[in-house]
């Protein structure tokens, strides 16, 4: 049976009548930009709020406060609940200001609402990236500037030691090598010499990674003559010293890893919280447009 110019076949025998596309968008932006809106300014008020109680939760004092972890942990936490919290709110708002679709299927108008809370919560993240976006980038670099200055502290110390071997980053090390056991055996004048060599040397280890045998060797000759210490004192005043060094280099290693895998961690955790966050402006959304229609429908039909 051929089909009427104003109908179209369904595919199982039936004729459909014929759709009309509409000229209007199916895009409400109105109720995009005032969820997305909503959903930024809870962000900044919660982040805030959460800014005020971490503050309360940190004390100069050793023995009060919390520790690092635990800090750590619950701003962690907050996080993820101001991203649900604000994606939540900012989506419902949304679904309840579109504009109410009629001769729409439910399936596509439950698409039509999930959309819609994804695009005000991406406008939102959006805005907040926008205003926050040093403050995001020095945390999450945080571990890279720390494995930086690490780095470059041998260049530091070679320019601070150069400067004033006195108060340079080495004057600890050096003082300790050169310790008489008789403090009033020399003076501050007779040292400033010797002192600087020796800072040298410690500069260009750690520079090169380890003080060569030969270094090492004039290192516990220098320290017997000033201190009047055995030679086999002197040596193993030395490998103290060195120990010492290697330590505390060690030490602020160990600082930038735990900084980089904080940063790392912090980056992660952040993406996982937005992509929720995404799911459940969609959801709110669909949730919000729906209560709308049927509100809508309600006061028709009444």
């Amino acid at each position: 049976m051929p089909v009427s110019s104003g109908a179209v076949s369904s595919g199982h025998g039936s004729p459909l009548s014929s759709h009309v596309e509409s000229s209007r968008s199916a895009v409400s932006w109105g109720a995009i930009i005032a969820g997305a809106v909503a959903a930024a300014a809870i962000t900044l008020l919660l982040t805030l709020l959460g800014s005020g109680l971490g503050l309360t939760m940190v004390s100069p004092w050793a023995s009060e406060g919390v520790s690092a972890t635990t800090f750590a942990v619950s701003t962690a936490i907050w996080i993820v609940i101001v991203q649900w919290l604000s994606s939540g709110m900012g989506g419902y708002i949304t679904g309840r200001l579109r504009t109410r679709w009629t001769g729409t299927q439910t399936d596509e108008v439950f698409f039509r609402d999930t959309a819609h809370g994804i695009l005000a919560w991406a406008l939102s993240t959006l805005i907040i990236a926008g205003t926050l976006t040093s403050a995001v980038t020095s945390t999450i670099n945080s571990g890279v500037q720390a494995a930086s200055t690490v780095t470059s502290g041998a260049a530091v110390a070679t320019a601070s030691a150069a400067a004033n071997v006195d108060s340079g980053p080495t004057a600890y090390f050096v003082d300790s090598l050169l310790r008489p056991a008789d403090p009033g055996a020399t003076t501050a004048e007779t040292n400033a010499q010797d002192a600087a060599q020796v800072s040298r040397i410690l500069i260009n280890g750690a520079t090169a990674g380890e003080i060569p045998a030969d270094d090492r060797a004039y290192l516990g000759r220098l320290v017997a003559v000033r201190t009047g210490l055995s030679e086999a004192d002197a040596n193993a005043r030395v490998d103290t010293v060195l120990k010492s060094i290697e330590d505390a280099k060690v030490a602020a290693q160990e600082a930038a890893d735990t900084a980089r895998k904080a940063g790392a961690t912090f980056a992660l955790l952040t993406a996982l919280s937005l992509l929720v966050g995404a799911f459940i402006a969609g959801v709110s959304a669909a949730l919000g447009g729906r209560e709308r229609d049927v509100i809508d429908e309600s006061f028709i039909k009444g």
